[in-house]
């Protein structure tokens, strides 16, 4: 790293199939959103030769926010693969969005790469989110290295970003955070300002200079030599205590000069091993320049430094029935076991899956079995079907270029896996496995849609089973109570791209409506009603008469009938009739058309005809008691409560709880967690919490979560209340 002479541009080119594990790097780039990750990714596939102008392939187009819906956005919203090869290595880079929205996209790509790159920029510095992501990655160990961006910017400080680095991912040693490179500033401008042109290597005491447009390596100045030893020491102090090799302290500790290739295979093996995380800087090309500050140092650390998919732990693995399964690591030859990290619809090709395949080969035209996860909370379908895969390609922007094979380690775009959805595993049809899921957050934001016209009906089902089938982090509901069907998104971007997407891929114009909660009516005291439905009009008339009383009951109980009717004042073939009324009245509501619960309705006397009284005439007859009932008492109306639970960082404990109080919430409880965080638990009605997912999102800059679930009904306050048969009576 960094004691190269000069690029490799013979080396470099478009990426192909591997043909051994050990020749494939999978980085995830992590970062805020505008934190220049694309831009980056665009940089590297520039240096590495696959582009021929920045962010270009050759018959036109980027390699990556190639949809049109990110070039309208202006912004990243699904993960893209941009498959380089640098030195005979395939590296694939997986560039994710950095909007919270879109965290699904980022956790597929987490869950596809072996080593995370964290970019953050020079003039934003670190926020929260991308913290918490760092913190995910070091529970499970995954490598993770850091890019400074942004260089250009007036307000950037690349040695104050370092020390921000250190301080935000350090953790209890900061010393693991250190950066390989100075920066070698060119000529202070007017306003004072001296631009960044090329990188000090640390370890080979290298100047990298950019500033023609290529990379130039030449020795340091003399004035510059305080300047690298001091930031040089230090470097190599973090690199030999990370050192599996316990006497290296002890000799440089005793004034032994340590060779410059022991340092470097040390610094690669503790970067592979997680335990070290250099910072690297970098730049796109300029106008004509065919390398971008910082590309070359970086494409060598990925490829020299970061795992390959031999080291990286089996997944866990069972059959289909649930038994445990052992994999070895990333064996071509084992069993096929991959993995759909993400599906996208194409409209030339139809569905297409990107796989990443952790055992065995994957090859063209062959069937597979598609093992899926269940998700049917979530409008998921159940999977266990044989499919027949189309060609393997590996995506370049708008291109798809055809592979022979996809071995383990590798990830492929599949072409018409029409079963197969986001999260499902592909496994050998004779041997079918299940890899054990990833964590996906839970969507709640309500999003209330109808269809726009008849047209749009009759194509609505299928695009939202498409679209819930390439997203797993949204949820389809169909709402029984409120007659509504609702997408649960996880904030308002992600809703905005998925109606967007209805739109312009599925020809489905919806309307979104106010999304509504399932209200319901009891009575608040006990009440009774008399039901007369008696008419006469030629022939064969109508008779049914009915007294009720009716008291409340605890939450819960539902609707208990009970007769208690006398010397067959209501002969017995009719007593069903007057329950079954008394029902469709409660299911339709008695004060502002919601359903009547917790209540126990008693029928008591009644009146019939041997000739007039029929089962509908009595079933009238119930329904008008209920009416009646109510109308002789106060109704309350009740409001579904959710249990809320809030993990927040304990700077902004005293405002979510402040904002759950003007919720009309109840807090039941604190807790202290780990990473300075506290867990707020609280009872909230759920009419409160429609946006709270993005309230909280702003009220705790973006470093908040939260959970929800349904607690019971309880009585709404009355002016509430009133409020809302306002409402009804409008818009009846």
């Amino acid at each position: 790293m960094g004691d190269k002479a000069n690029a490799h541009p013979g080396a470099a080119g478009r990426a192909t199939a591997a043909d051994h594990p050990a020749s494939v790097r999978n980085v995830v780039l992590v970062g805020h959103s505008g934190s220049g990750k694309t831009t980056l990714v665009e940089a590297l596939a520039l240096t590495a030769g696959a582009v021929n102008r920045a962010g270009r392939v050759e018959d036109g187009g980027t390699v990556s926010d190639y949809d049109e819906i990110e070039h309208r956005q202006q912004r990243s919203v699904q993960l893209s693969l941009v498959p380089v090869e640098w030195d005979g290595i395939k590296v694939n880079l997986l560039d994710t969005p950095g909007y919270a929205d879109f965290v699904g996209e980022l956790r597929a790509g987490l869950r596809a790469a072996d080593a995370a790159l964290f970019v953050v920029s020079a003039s934003d510095g670190v926020d929260g989110s991308t913290r918490m992501v760092w913190e995910e990655c070091a529970a499970v160990g995954m490598p993770r290295a850091i890019v400074v961006t942004h260089l250009e910017s007036a307000r950037a400080d690349y040695e104050e970003m370092t020390r921000i680095c250190a301080e935000a991912f350090g953790g209890d040693d900061p010393d693991a955070v250190i950066p390989l490179y100075l920066p070698l500033r060119g000529p202070q401008a007017p306003d004072g300002h001296a631009p960044v042109t090329g990188l000090i290597g640390l370890l080979s005491q290298q100047l990298f200079d950019y500033a023609s447009g290529e990379r130039k390596e030449s020795d340091p100045a003399e004035d510059q030599l305080p300047q690298i030893d001091e930031a040089r020491n230090r470097l190599i102090e973090g690199i030999i205590s990370e050192s599996e090799d316990e006497t290296l302290m002890d000799r440089y500790l005793g004034g032994e000069q340590i060779d410059v290739k022991t340092l470097i295979q040390d610094l690669e093996r503790a970067v592979a091993r997680g335990v070290f995380h250099p910072v690297l800087a970098a730049a796109p090309a300029t106008d004509g320049a065919r390398q971008g500050l910082g590309t070359v140092e970086l494409l060598e650390l990925i490829t020299r430094g970061f795992p390959t998919p031999l080291e990286r732990a089996a997944p866990t693995v069972t059959t289909v029935g649930g038994s445990p399964r052992e994999l070895d690591l990333c064996d071509p030859d084992g069993p096929l076991v991959a993995e759909v990290v993400k599906t996208a619809s194409d409209p030339y090709v139809g569905r297409v899956s990107l796989v990443r395949v952790f055992s065995g080969t994957l090859r063209p035209d062959e069937t597979v079995h598609v093992s899926g996860h269940g998700l049917e909370d979530r409008g998921h379908e159940d999977h266990d079907v044989d499919e027949r895969i189309g060609a393997l390609s590996a995506p370049f922007g708008k291109q798809q270029r055809t592979l022979s094979h996809c071995i383990a380690g590798d990830l492929a775009c599949v072409a018409k896996l029409t079963r197969a959805e986001t999260g499902d595993t592909l496994s050998a049809k004779d041997d079918p496995l299940l890899m054990e899921p990833w964590q996906m957050p839970d969507p709640l934001l309500p999003l209330a849609i109808q269809a726009h016209s008849k047209a749009d009906e009759d194509k609505l089902s299928q695009g939202l089973s498409r679209l819930v089938a390439e997203d797993p982090t949204m949820r389809l509901e169909q709402n029984q109570a409120t007659h509504q069907v609702v997408l649960w998104c996880l904030g308002e971007a992600h809703a905005d791209v998925a109606l967007e997407r209805l739109r312009s891929r599925y020809g489905v114009q919806v309307d979104v409506v106010p999304h509504k909660v399932s209200l319901r009516e009891t009575f608040a005291n006990r009440s009774a009603g008399r039901g007369r439905h008696v008419k006469q009009s030629g022939g064969h008339g109508q008779y049914a008469i009915c007294e009720i009383d009716v008291e409340p009951l605890p939450g819960g109980s539902g609707i208990e009938f009970v007769d208690k009717v006398v010397g067959g004042a209501v002969p017995r073939q009719f007593i069903p009739s007057v329950e079954k009324g008394v029902r469709a009245q409660a299911a339709r509501g008695v004060a502002a058309g919601h359903p009547l619960v917790d209540i126990r309705v008693t029928l008591r006397d009644g009146k019939a005809h041997s000739v007039d009284s029929s089962d509908a005439a009595f079933q009238t007859a119930g329904a008008l008691a209920l009416r009646e009932a109510a109308a002789d008492t106060k109704i309350h109306l009740l409001e579904p409560v959710a249990e809320v639970s809030v993990l927040v960082g304990d700077d902004y404990v005293g405002a979510v709880m402040s904002d759950l109080s003007g919720r009309r919430g109840r807090v039941v409880g604190t807790e202290q967690t780990s990473g300075g965080r506290t867990l707020i638990k609280a009872e909230v009605p759920e009419i409160e919490i429609g946006r709270y997912a993005v309230d909280l999102r702003s009220l705790s800059h973006g470093t908040a979560r939260f959970n929800r679930l349904y607690a019971r009904h309880e009585p709404m306050p009355a002016q509430i209340a009133e409020r809302i048969r306002e409402e009804a009576r409008d818009a009846s």
